[in-house]
């Protein structure tokens, strides 16, 4: 299929494949508090294990509101208006990333460069998209910004009147729980004229390594270089994975919930959707052409409400990475064969046994004595045993109203290039009952598995499922 057309013309869009974008302004918008001093800052040891990734939110608006008599140009306003006040608080995401002449390593340059504004057009209506495929919906509407910028907001209008929201952002400067609070003191300031409540600690210092650096043996086989030489090829990564969207309904939530427990232990949302994911992945590794005795699941678990000690603890506002991965691994016939409930223990051991202050600084330790090699969990490469990781979302508050109504999607997107493993990132549907939509890359094999299960339990996202209109122009 043809590709999405990108514009950067205010005069016409050239028609090319299904979507045509056309780029009406792009400008830079600087915070607008002048007594901030222009400074640079480090990265912390966890905000190098994160990498200099780009991860975006992307939120789909079905419609403005009455209130703001439908005008496309009241949402640009908004952000031109209130976006230099946000900055403010968030004055590393006005600047650019740049590398220490010195170390080499990764640096924030905090000169209030501006964070990108860009307003775009687009001759389809939300309704039409195929949300099934990431590569038909969410990932053609999102604009490429340069890989030094920590901030570009994209805002595109539909030819059905709805509008998205791009907060194209890099992981080296936050977490999921970090860009999420990012995007509800957006909306409080937005909404309100001021944020109540604690204000974002930049403070990157809390993280410090112990010298010397001590690690055991086990964080050491967990993690390698992420090099070119480990990865496999861009022909074997395009054609042996697929990128999927679903929704997961909260009913089916729930009755996996009841099946995962037992009259002693009543397992969570994610334990028990876990469990059943590695029951299916366990299936398909069975069948495979080339025999494999094991495979593992992983999770990226959130440390701040995880670190107690006096050494660890960290403010909750903290706006930078603290995200460790939490990894199990079994033989492939012990789970097929295990009930569920059993299969969701295992899942809960492996999230909740770690010593997570312990970890997290022989973490910080480790990146301190690797500074220079750009690390990655080595199930996460994808060598060895088939291994399917998730990122939960749902887990954080997120508040998408800046004044608009809620968004009927918010969920992160990005791209993950040559890497093996399996990947899923679960959000919820802003203001609605609980039911997840489920980014997914995954190998084709699991997702016709998953979408042929009796129990239809992951279903191919639709347009329906948003609360959005089919319509072909």
């Amino acid at each position: 299929m043809a590709p999405t057309c990108i514009v950067d013309d205010m005069s016409a869009a050239i028609r090319s494949g299904e979507m045509n974008i056309r780029v009406v302004s792009r400008r830079l918008v600087k915070a607008s508090d002048t007594s901030i001093q222009p400074h640079v800052a480090p990265v912390s040891n966890l905000d190098l294990y994160a990498g200099d990734v780009q991860v975006s939110i992307l939120c789909l608006y079905p419609e403005i509101p009455p209130t703001a008599n439908g005008v496309f140009d009241a949402v640009v306003a908004t952000f031109e208006t209130v976006l230099p006040s946000l900055l403010n608080h968030f004055y590393p995401l006005a600047g650019r990333i740049g590398t220490n002449p010195v170390s080499g390593l990764p640096e924030l340059l905090c000169h209030n460069q501006g964070a990108e504004l860009i307003v775009g057009e687009v001759d389809v209506a939300l309704g039409s998209l195929n949300y099934g495929l990431a590569s038909e919906s969410l990932k053609k509407i999102m604009l490429p910004y340069p890989a030094d910028v920590p901030l570009s907001v994209q805002l595109l209008r539909f030819a059905c009147g709805g509008f998205s929201v791009v907060w194209g952002n890099n992981h080296l400067l936050n977490d999921g729980h970090a860009i999420t609070m990012f995007v509800r003191m957006w909306s409080e300031l937005a909404r309100t004229g001021n944020i109540a409540g604690k204000l974002p600690n930049h403070d990157r210092s809390v993280f410090r390594a112990r010298s010397p650096p001590s690690y055991g043996a086990s964080l050491t086989a967990a993690l390698t270089t992420y090099e070119e030489r480990r990865l496999i090829n861009v022909l074997t990564a395009h054609d042996s994975f697929v990128d999927r969207l679903y929704y997961v309904e909260a009913s089916d939530i729930a009755r996996l919930r009841d099946t995962a427990s037992t009259g002693q232990q009543r397992s969570t949302r994610v334990q028990a959707v876990s469990a059943y994911l590695w029951k299916a992945l366990a299936g398909v590794v069975a069948t495979s052409r080339v025999p494999e005795k094991r495979c593992r699941m992983g999770w990226w678990v959130g440390g701040r409400r995880r670190l107690t000690s006096p050494a660890t603890a960290i403010d909750h506002n903290y706006f930078g990475n603290v995200t460790t991965y939490a990894l199990a691994d079994a033989t492939v016939s012990e789970i097929r064969e295990k009930p569920l409930a059993e299969v969701a223990a295992m899942v809960r051991n492996a999230i909740t046994s770690p010593d997570y202050n312990e970890h997290i600084q022989e973490l910080v330790d480790f990146v301190e004595a690797h500074k220079t090699e750009g690390l990655m969990e080595t199930a996460v490469v994808g060598v060895g045993r088939p291994t399917l990781s998730q990122s939960v979302f749902d887990s954080f508050a997120i508040d998408t109203d800046f004044g608009f109504g809620k968004a009927t999607l918010a969920m992160p997107i990005s791209n993950f290039g040559r890497l093996c493993s399996g990947y899923l990132s679960v959000s919820s549907q802003p203001g609605g009952d609980a039911s997840w939509l489920v980014s997914a890359y995954i190998w084709p094999r699991l997702a016709a598995a998953l979408e042929s299960d009796e129990q239809c339990i992951f279903k191919p996202l639709t347009a329906a499922h948003l609360g959005l209109k089919h319509s072909t122009y």
